[in-house]
C-alpha cells in the first residue's frame, strides 16, 4: 500500500515539475486535473508497468534495457491521451518527462521511507 502511495506522490510531482521545467510540456487545467493526471500516472506505473515489463522481457534483453524507456514513455503517453489538458509537443519533451519521472521514483524513496 506505501508503494503504491508513492508511486501517485512521484507521478503527481512528476506532472508538476515537467510542466514547471520542460520546454514543450503544458498544462492548461485546474490543479484538481493535474493532481488526478498524476494520480492516474502513479496507477498506471504501479499496475500496469510491471506486466508490460514481463511481457517485453525478451525485448528489453535484446536492447539491453533500452525499451523500458518505451515502456515508460508509452505509459506517459496515455496518460497524455487521457486528458486534453495536458500537452507534449513532441518526442523531446516526452523523453525528458519520463527521464524526470525516471528520477524521481530514484529519489522519492529516500525521503519517503517505507516502513
Amino acid at each position: 500500500m506505501k508503494k503504491l502511495f508513492l508511486q501517485i506522490i512521484t507521478g503527481i510531482l512528476a506532472i508538476w515539475l515537467a510542466t514547471r521545467l520542460v520546454n514543450g510540456v503544458e498544462f492548461t487545467g485546474p490543479k484538481q486535473i493535474l493532481l488526478l493526471a498524476g494520480a492516474i500516472l502513479g496507477l498506471l506505473n504501479f499496475f500496469i508497468k510491471p506486466i508490460l515489463k514481463t511481457v517485453a522481457l525478451p525485448l528489453r534483453i535484446l536492447s539491453f534495457g533500452i525499451f523500458s524507456l518505451i515502456i515508460n514513455m508509452g505509459i506517459i503517453w496515455v496518460v497524455d491521451s487521457l486528458f486534453n489538458e495536458l500537452r507534449f509537443t513532441g518526442i523531446y519533451p516526452l523523453f525528458w518527462t519520463t527521464v524526470l519521472v525516471w528520477g524521481l521514483s530514484l529519489i522519492l524513496p529516500i525521503f519517503l521511507p517505507l516502513k
